[in-house]
């Protein structure tokens, strides 16, 4: 058995490791002169996250007014949101993501 740090006990069952909350960092993304997503492509990504994701659905400066295969305008951006195991983590990793040009912006959700 391993301890339930959601639930604060000990607990065998699968439940208890799922209610424990991922730490998530957003992030804005200038996508400006690139095409599609390759702005994303070209983020390092850092070591220890769980997962990361990147689209309009996590924020956007606002509709794309272009062809799909055309650069993204000046001062155009789209969200992202990074998954981590914890808090201090998820400071780390937004002083990494902050050091790269294309990053604008990162907060630590609560």
């Amino acid at each position: 058995m391993k301890r339930c740090a959601a639930q604060n006990q000990i607990s065998p069952r699968r439940e208890c490791y799922e209610a424990e909350k991922m730490s998530v960092l957003k992030l804005k993304i200038d996508v400006a002169g690139t095409v599609g997503d390759d702005a994303w492509r070209e983020i390092r990504q850092f070591d220890q996250i769980q997962s990361a994701d990147f689209g309009p659905q996590f924020g956007s400066g606002g509709r794309c007014n272009h062809k799909p295969d055309a650069p993204h305008a000046k001062g155009e951006w789209i969200g992202a949101e990074i998954r981590l195991q914890t808090p201090l983590l998820a400071q780390y990793a937004m002083s990494h993501y902050l050091e790269q040009e294309r990053v604008l912006d990162a907060d630590v959700e609560d």
